[in-house]
């Protein structure tokens, strides 16, 4: 298998990304042959991102019971009548989302409300962004270039989720241990719900983010974090940053820096190759996932404090 995006990754990172560990991933490999990573000339293991997306495909069929061993078989099951649901469609998530969606719709504050404490009450926030917040916003992103008041729909809903998700990140219980991350959004960027779900999510692992809000100047960085002590620096953009981003801007950043600077969202993955050769750390806009690869490379083990 050849990386599509020129991206090669580790065991470790890859094990970081999924929630199996090394020892796993290895055992998979040798007695039932899920994958085949290519082998560096030390014999080191490297994994890509379609890997990764077949290991997290392995996890779905054995949370539905299916054995290990036969995992192999069922992922080369023909006919969409032998493939497993997806994530999203298990369980109450496409109701909840389809009730938030009717809410936006109708403007109905108090009905995104109860959905929001009705999936609150049952999963942990990460699994609430993934599965619920997160496609039902990039739904209203898609819906207002084709619906009437769709603009308003779209920002009804962003100013919803600012306010709720800010909220709860006010009112999280405080702690003192664990890394602190300086998390802005890209110049340009003028959205910060996801930065904003991306740091209520690493509070959860054990990470103590310190958000700067929207389109903030990369030149400010570097001294803010160092001033606030924080072991990096976690960029959010979904938009197409201006050439001198991430041709001069970014890379004075992290020559200034001093410590791992991440990006994450859409232009992580469409920027990939110039986010690299600007010494950043390209994410994706799997906020659960990006939090994990930080947490594994800040040395917290995800999931705890």
């Amino acid at each position: 298998m050849q990386s599509t995006d020129g991206a090669w990754l580790p065991i470790r990172t890859v094990a970081a990304l999924t929630g199996v560990n090394a020892v796993t991933l290895r055992a998979w490999e040798r007695r039932y042959g899920l994958f085949k990573p290519v082998r560096t000339a030390k014999g080191h293991r490297l994994y890509t991102h379609e890997h990764v997306e077949l290991i997290r495909r392995v996890l779905t069929l054995i949370e539905r019971g299916v054995p290990v061993g036969q995992a192999r078989q069922a992922l080369a099951g023909e006919g969409p009548e032998r493939k497993p649901a997806s994530e999203p469609d298990l369980g109450p998530w496409r109701t909840w989302r389809e009730r938030m969606a009717a809410a936006v719709a109708r403007f109905d504050e108090d009905a995104l409300d109860e959905v929001c404490d009705e999936a609150l009450a049952l999963h942990p926030v990460e699994r609430v962004t993934r599965l619920l917040f997160m496609p039902v916003l990039a739904e209203r992103g898609e819906r207002w270039q084709k619906v009437a008041g769709g603009v308003a729909e779209e920002h009804f809903f962003s100013v919803y989720l600012r306010n709720a998700i800010g909220a709860r990140f006010h009112h999280r219980h405080r702690v003192d241990a664990g890394p602190r991350l300086l998390a802005a959004c890209l110049p340009g960027e003028q959205h910060e719900i996801g930065l904003l779900l991306f740091s209520l999510a690493a509070h959860e692992a054990g990470l103590r983010a310190l958000p700067l809000g929207a389109n903030v100047p990369l030149a400010e960085l570097a001294h803010a974090a160092k001033r606030a002590a924080c072991s990096a620096i976690v960029l959010s953009s979904s938009v197409e940053p201006a050439p001198e981003t991430l041709s001069r801007e970014l890379p004075a950043l992290v020559r200034s820096a001093q410590v791992p600077v991440f990006v994450g969202g859409l232009t992580a993955e469409r920027q990939r190759a110039a986010l690299v050769a600007a010494g950043a750390l390209a994410l994706s806009t799997d906020i659960d996932a990006g939090v994990q690869v930080i947490a594994h490379a800040l040395g917290v083990r995800a999931g705890g404090r």
